[in-house]
């Protein structure tokens, strides 16, 4: 055979061989992504949304033609609002179905109750939902809203805008709501608030009887000075907890009550009309006007073939998270997490609310903060937000031993702890 044919032989079967291997890795295993929500027990009310919205991104990026040419395959677990159950299923995602990453968690306590799991099987854990801070892993990524984006602007807000002097701190008894209001105590006293203006109260997951929490509530706001509520109450307690503030005749005007853990999807439960004028703080609301939201909300409702299905801020912290996590994925070539950690530092994605989040090194995003007032249909209106976006802060500046504490994921220093007062990584120079 001549020179020119062989050579003409051999680029077709590279061609031939090529093409096998671009439709083999096109059909290759699938990307196979952990969905760890309950969807049953006191967190159903607020997590099965969530587990449903990543179904809707994993649909759309396959759409899209999947990540890496290859088709995404979502894993969903229900840990049905058991907290020792999550780490047990977020073993078995990561171990048994070898997922590439997981999207879950709404307590606190669930995410520390999973978290020696991906930092020993070297997993990635995107967290949506707001929490208390003082944490940094190398595992995790904090999609919701730090105490800074959140807590502070909503009593800065109610101090500023409301002339609140009294506080009431309520809510469940777990490390979210007791760190937090840690964090708002401090604060407070920081600003001049007495410690006898201030009311810290406890109740249990699930919690029905609010009869006398509320009458304590309305007690300690009659004293003459302005009071508020800052709840950070969560799963379906809020929904027995708004109907006894109605029962009970305290009105957003008297006592208003700011919220961290109520949004569009739990207030889809409650009778709203004796609720109008009370708030939350978050950091996307349904009612923001843009065309990126109007499309995600179109969307959602086709996706759910449902148009009265509302959609909230952890929907769109997966959103933003799970944007990320294929941008790092692209950017990296690979799934593997050791790889997607130093990938996605830097990557910003268009947040709902017509802005782009960034992932910073602290493993936290840049967020706008929002104040919403309940409105009678269930939907809030926005009636106060920060000029820009604020930067995530995992350490709060106003408890003793976090002061000083940084978190940088980047090397040299990958330290999710280090003390800028010793120099040295792990907290208090140990």
């Amino acid at each position: 055979m001549k020179l020119g044919s062989l050579l003409r032989t051999g680029l077709v079967t590279a061609g031939l061989l090529a093409s096998a291997a671009t439709s083999a890795f096109a059909q290759g295993e699938p990307i196979k992504v952990g969905i760890l929500h309950s969807l049953s027990g006191t967190m159903a009310i607020s997590e099965t949304t969530l587990k449903d919205v990543m179904l809707m991104l994993i649909d759309e990026q396959n759409k899209k033609g999947g990540l890496l040419g290859r088709k995404l395959e979502p894993v969903v677990v229900d840990p049905a609002s058991n907290w020792p159950l999550f780490a047990e299923k977020a073993r078995e995602l990561l171990q048994k179905d070898k997922v590439a990453a997981v999207f879950g968690c709404w307590t606190s306590v669930s995410r520390k109750s999973v978290l020696p799991v991906f930092e020993e099987l070297d997993g990635l854990l995107f967290y949506p939902v707001q929490y208390e801070g003082e944490e940094s892993s190398r595992n995790v990524f904090y999609t919701g809203a730090a105490p800074n984006q959140q807590a502070i602007p909503a009593v800065d807000y109610l101090m500023q805008n409301e002339g609140v002097k009294r506080w009431v701190l309520a809510g469940t008894d777990y490390v979210y709501p007791r760190t937090t209001n840690k964090i708002l105590e401090a604060y407070l006293k920081m600003k001049g608030v007495k410690p006898e203006d201030i009311l810290i109260n406890y109740t249990p997951f699930g919690h029905s009887d609010w009869q006398s929490i509320v009458a304590e509530i309305k007690k300690f706001g009659s004293a003459g000075k302005k009071t508020a509520v800052v709840s950070t109450i969560n799963g379906d307690a809020n929904v027995p907890f708004y109907k006894e503030l109605a029962n009970q005749g305290i009105k957003a005007k008297d006592i208003p009550v700011v919220a961290f853990s109520v949004g569009e999807e739990e207030l889809a439960g409650v009778d709203t009309k004796p609720l109008v004028g009370h708030l939350a703080a978050w950091n996307y609301f349904e009612s923001v006007k843009n065309p990126a939201n109007e499309k995600f909300i179109k969307d959602w409702q086709a996706f759910t073939k449902n148009p009265k299905r509302v959609t909230n801020d952890p929907m769109e912290a997966h959103v933003i998270g799970f944007n990320m996590w294929v941008e790092a994925v692209k950017k990296a070539g690979s799934t593997d997490p050791d790889k997607v950690i130093d990938a996605i530092i830097g990557v910003s994605v268009p947040n709902l609310t017509g802005g782009y989040a960034t992932m910073m090194p602290n493993h936290h995003i840049t967020k706008p903060v929002l104040i919403g007032e309940i409105q009678g249909n269930g939907q809030f209106d926005v009636v106060w937000q920060t000029p820009g976006l604020v930067v995530g802060d995992e350490w709060s500046d106003y408890l003793p031993d976090s002061k000083d504490l940084i978190s940088d994921w980047r090397k040299p220093m990958n330290c999710g702890n280090f003390n800028v007062a010793t120099g040295k990584c792990g907290g208090k120079g140990m």
